[in-house]
């Protein structure tokens, strides 16, 4: 912690080069050379934040997507983010060191920004200073849904993640504080960021941190700080509604129109045409040395460019065709990739997903495709060399039905896919094709599509269920404009917004920490690599991540681990 602390000072001027005053090294700035040029050594410090912030931004994605049930991964992999997706969590984990030194980079770069500058100076320096406070804000944030349990588990007693505002000037008896509890470590999260609300005005577009995004992100702490559907805090669904109203009613951002947003992967955050997105971590492309190294070089491989290893899952694609396929605006990020015949056709085929049994039990399951075709007007589907006779249960939607190894099971019919370890690849590409580039992407943190939700949940959480029906429909219907919900109540609010959280926020990062943070179970009974069967509720030890042992190691203090 120590050496990262100096390091984070002493590189940051590292980080950019587009200005051309010059400049040394913030670690050989004299107080005089600060005072003389404060606005150019606090935007070193403060472009060099933005800059850590993409390292911290990939990072967290894995911790947040791909332990949910919108991915399957086709094998195993010696990439330390396969853990996530097997639940076999380690103490050795690199990415999480990743995760903890890059953010409290941020957070001691920040905080010395903040010695930097004195409240009032300027507007300009104001808003600066705002912008230190938000990142530093996020960070906690973000490292307290990685490492600290749900808020609505024992927030006093539970442990969140150190409190270190900086470094003491003594660093030769340098004692850094134990974690704080998650209640500590969200009230350090809320009072930075209310401070960046403060300090903060105006709107340059959505690459850079703003008032807006402040409140935002404050909409969303407060919505994991309302808890369950079933016992929710009021006081903290209020303020989560509070500040999500007033970014909705701000009249800074609109949703886009449907075929824009078939297209939002495409758009840069400060897009012109980018009416929705209030803050993301804007990559460009020569941010990006080898295209399969990017976040999306993970869920789909472009012109020839990526790994291609992380998939739709089946239970995600169950969602996006609930409604009828092709029928859901949010399927335009998903791409099958098909097999083709020797004339370059697409082979017609059935595929479903089966279950494996051992000695009786349930063991995993497994994807089964075969080509089909007409037999006596019959369709006929020839799985593992062997015929089976499929029956008709929604024709229009393509959906048969077949007894396969004594069971019944639905399935689709469809075209010969792509298989990588016998899963058909379906690529996402909600994280690519920005600027037209194979896997440029900007790490969404807010966007307004995600504060209706957020104020359809602090709704619910009211019992205001008129309003937060109007909220989700409003989500909803510009993906499926026909299939608007016409009631919400308590028996099913739970259940219908965090299954549109899952629709509209998938791999966003958000699905990971979406189960958990109201008390449900993560269910992942579909094919992949990870074991299907287990199921992880709330409550469960693997609900969050251990703290890495280097880390803990080189700790000048005591640093309690995870049980």
């Amino acid at each position: 912690m120590k050496k990262i602390a100096i390091a984070a000072l002493a590189a940051a001027a590292t980080m950019i080069t587009s200005c051309d005053i010059d400049r040394a090294p913030y670690g050989y700035y004299t107080d005089d050379k600060i005072m003389a040029d404060k606005e150019a050594a606090v935007d070193v410090l403060l472009n060099g934040c933005y800059s850590k912030m993409k390292t911290a931004s990939e990072h967290l994605h894995y911790c947040g997507e791909f332990p949910s049930d919108n991915v399957c991964k086709d094998k195993p992999t010696t990439n330390p983010f396969g853990t996530y997706f097997t639940y076999q969590h380690t103490v050795n984990n690199s990415g999480l060191s990743t995760v903890w030194n890059s953010a409290y980079n941020i957070i001691s770069q920040t905080s010395s920004l903040m010695n930097m500058i004195q409240e009032g100076e300027s507007v300009e320096l104001d808003n600066k200073l705002g912008q230190a406070y938000y990142m530093r804000g996020m960070m906690y944030f973000y490292l307290c849904r990685v490492f600290g349990r749900p808020y609505y588990q024992e927030p006093g007693k539970n442990l969140g993640v150190p409190i270190v505002n900086g470094m003491p000037e003594d660093l030769s008896n340098l004692n850094l504080p134990d974690r704080s509890t998650v209640k500590e470590t969200y009230e350090q999260v809320l009072a930075d960021l209310k401070k960046a609300e403060q300090l903060m005005t105006g709107f340059k577009s959505g690459t850079y941190v703003s008032k807006y995004a402040a409140q935002a992100l404050l909409a969303k702490v407060y919505m994991y700080m309302s808890g369950t559907f079933e016992n929710p805090d009021k006081e903290f669904a209020q303020l989560s509604y509070n500040y999500a109203n007033t970014v909705i009613e701000s009249g800074q951002f609109s949703l886009l129109n449907r075929s824009s947003f078939m297209r939002y992967n495409e758009l840069a955050p400060d897009d012109p045409s980018q009416t929705e997105t209030i803050f993301a971590v804007k990559y460009i492309a020569s941010d990006v040395a080898d295209w399969g190294d990017p976040i999306g070089s993970m869920y789909a491989e472009i012109d020839g460019q990526g790994w291609g290893e992380v998939y739709a899952s089946a239970k995600y694609m169950d969602l996006l065709h609930e409604t009828g396929k092709d029928t859901d605006a949010r399927e335009a990020f998903i791409h099958p990739q098909y097999k083709t015949d020797d004339n370059d056709q697409q082979i017609p085929a059935f595929r479903f997903v089966a279950e494996l049994y051992v000695d009786g039990k349930l063991s995993s399951y497994v994807y089964r495709q075969g080509e089909t075709k007409e037999v006596g007007g019959k369709l006929v589907a020839t799985i593992e060399s062997k015929e089976y006779e499929l029956t008709p249960v929604d024709v229009a939607n393509k959906r048969y039905s077949i007894v396969y190894e004594g069971k019944t099971y639905v399935g689709d019919y469809d075209y010969y896919m792509l298989e990588s370890q016998g899963n058909p690849k379906f690529f996402s590409y909600k994280c690519s094709k920005q600027d037209g580039y194979p896997h440029l992407y900007s790490p969404i943190i807010s966007r307004l599509g995600e504060i209706y939700l957020i104020r359809a949940e602090a709704s619910a959480k009211l019992g205001n269920y008129p309003k937060a029906l109007s909220d989700l429909n409003v989500v909803r219907e510009r993906s499926l404009p026909d299939a608007a919900y016409t009631s919400l109540d308590a028996t099913n609010a739970q259940e219908r917004i965090m299954k549109e959280r899952q629709l509209e926020l998938a791999y966003e990062a958000d699905r990971g920490f979406d189960v958990y943070r109201v008390g449900e179970t993560m269910v992942r009974r579909y094919p992949g690599f990870h074991d299907g069967i287990p199921e992880y509720p709330a409550t469960s030890p693997f609900a969050i991540q251990y703290i890495p042992q280097s880390e803990i190691n080189a700790y000048p203090g005591t640093l309690t681990q995870n049980p």
